[in-house]
């Protein structure tokens, strides 16, 4: 499927539903793998996009996954003042949730690397008991250098375990670094889905916001009550949204 891209400010948006999106990801895992290809999914919220205005080196990095959804309402209203409105707020964490469940059906096989020491498979032992059917064959904590035999380590690990879906949960933008230099050498997996703290909130580390928050379009408000040292990344969103009416899509 191919979708219009929007520019928000030098980042190009997929501008499809929360379940567009999952279909796309659930046709990538039905395909035959393509050698040294794999399909990324990446979702940049406000604070990702003006990390790529303040270092422009991130533009190349966000704009090379396969799709690209905005988890942040800031994000949406930007579309809005710029005149180029996108369909709908996607979170990540719910096109995880839809992936894990298809897998469930499908027989798909799950890899979850990041998080703590301990989080990675604390988060697969309770999926696998949510969704009866779902085959975890890996876990690996984000723990490891990402360069050198520790990453190639990683890497081997995963590629013995043969995954179909791969969580990637390293945080902005390690992750999707990750992903962009290592995901022609995963054999096996053919979607990477770039999911930030997931992991915390499905192994019950983190609690999500309630679903009044997220009606509301209220989780980051939610985020920053439960942890008020959050209001130094917070502030992004005011210059961001400031900046796009000042400049446009000027990066």
């Amino acid at each position: 499927m191919e979708f219009e891209k929007i520019n928000i400010r030098g980042v190009y948006f997929d501008n499809v539903t929360p379940y567009e999106a999952s279909d796309c990801v659930n046709e990538a895992l039905a395909s035959d793998k393509t050698e040294g290809k794999v399909f990324s999914v990446y979702t940049p919220n406000p604070e990702i996009v003006q990390l790529c205005i303040e270092q422009n080196e991130y533009y190349d990095v966000i704009n090379s996954a396969s799709m690209v959804v905005p988890d942040g309402i800031g994000v949406i209203k930007a579309a809005k003042i710029l005149k180029t409105p996108l369909k709908a707020r996607i979170p990540g964490i719910e096109i995880g949730e839809r992936a894990l469940e298809h897998c469930a059906k499908m027989g798909y096989k799950v890899f979850f690397l990041g998080g703590k020491p301990g989080v990675a498979e604390e988060a697969a032992k309770r999926k696998a008991e949510q969704y009866p059917g779902l085959e975890f064959c890996g876990t690996a904590d984000g723990y490891f250098k990402k360069e050198g035999e520790e990453n190639e380590a990683v890497i081997e690990k995963i590629n013995a375990a043969r995954p179909d879906l791969l969580f990637v949960c390293l945080g902005v933008p390690a992750q999707e670094k990750w992903i962009k230099e290592n995901g022609p050498k995963l054999t096996s997996a053919k979607v990477c889905l770039a999911l930030g703290g997931s992991l915390d909130v499905y192994s019950g580390n983190v609690k999500r916001a309630p679903k009044l928050f997220i009606k509301l379009n209220l989780e980051w408000f939610y985020r920053l009550i439960c942890d008020p040292k959050r209001i130094g990344r917070m502030m992004k969103l005011p210059k961001f949204l400031i900046g796009t009416m000042i400049h446009g899509n000027k990066k």
